[in-house]
């Protein structure tokens, strides 16, 4: 018979949720005995990841020592309630090599660059920024930009 799973919210320190994904993850490998079977980190919204577990107990056993995670709230969160943030949307690769794209966060913010090459598995790409001096290659997240002109376009 299958065990029954809850959904809980951790609590993280803003911005680090992504951190808290990767060292849970990797205790959770460490210690397979864990009872936390998923965890689902939802896009846009910070401070909060979501884990499926047996148990509130088993999770915050499972928690301890994880940094950046400051706990878990106390009750169990209702799966209809966060199910928009976990539906499967198919991300449109509308980047492609040799266009010129304005950075849209991070660092760079608003800066063009030039598309070297695109990692689809990572959802990452290499661009060199039009403006720099010296055209070093910088690794930056598909959704971290957005196409400003096409290299086929001038045809």
């Amino acid at each position: 018979m299958a065990t029954e799973t809850k959904i809980f919210a951790i609590r993280t320190s803003a911005n680090r949720e992504d951190q808290v994904i990767d060292f849970f993850i990797s205790k959770l490998q460490r210690d397979p005995s864990q009872e936390v079977f998923s965890l689902i980190r939802p896009h846009g919204m910070r401070g909060y990841v979501f884990a499926e577990t047996s148990s509130k107990d088993a999770l915050d056993l499972a928690l301890q020592g994880v940094p950046y995670a400051r706990g878990t709230l106390p009750h169990e969160i209702p799966y209809p309630e966060i199910e928009h943030m976990l539906e499967q949307v198919k991300v449109e690769m509308n980047v492609k090599k040799n266009d010129i794209v304005e950075v849209i966060s991070g660092p760079f913010k608003r800066e063009n660059a030039k598309v070297i090459r695109i990692n689809k598995q990572k959802e990452e790409i290499v661009v060199e920024l039009l403006e720099a001096a010296v055209p070093i290659p910088i690794t930056v997240k598909m959704d971290a930009v957005k196409v400003i002109r096409r290299e086929d376009d001038d045809d």
